[in-house]
């Protein structure tokens, strides 16, 4: 059975409202499909350079997310390169990007060993 899921626009406004809280800033650097689109997560930390997140499903269908760059942070146009080929392939996909330089990302709560 599947869960029933968020659609894709409520969950990035509900995410930029938790960082806002949070005094985190975050923001849309690029829109999907309102409803199905997936999201990828841009952490930027600053000189510390930025990890990619994607969402996935881990082997029991359960929602996780997975460093898409990697384990290390890599630098922004590494990120940003990631990102475009991402786009290029789901034009319907979500781009979120949070600055953090302590790199808090309070709203991914299961991330995958990337």
């Amino acid at each position: 059975m599947t869960q029933p899921r968020l659609k894709a626009k409520l969950w990035v406004h509900a995410t930029i409202r938790r960082c806002s809280v949070l005094a985190i800033p975050a923001f849309v650097v690029a829109k999907g499909d309102e409803d199905a689109g997936a999201v990828l997560v841009k952490l930027n930390r600053g000189a510390a350079g930025c990890e990619v997140f994607t969402q996935v499903r881990d082997g029991a269908g359960e929602a996780a997310w997975l460093r898409a760059t990697g384990p290390d942070p890599v630098p922004e146009d590494k990120a940003d390169a990631y990102i475009r080929r991402s786009r290029d392939v789901d034009s319907d996909l979500w781009v979120l990007e949070v600055e953090d330089r302590e790199g808090r990302v309070p709203f991914l709560e299961r991330i995958l060993a990337g």
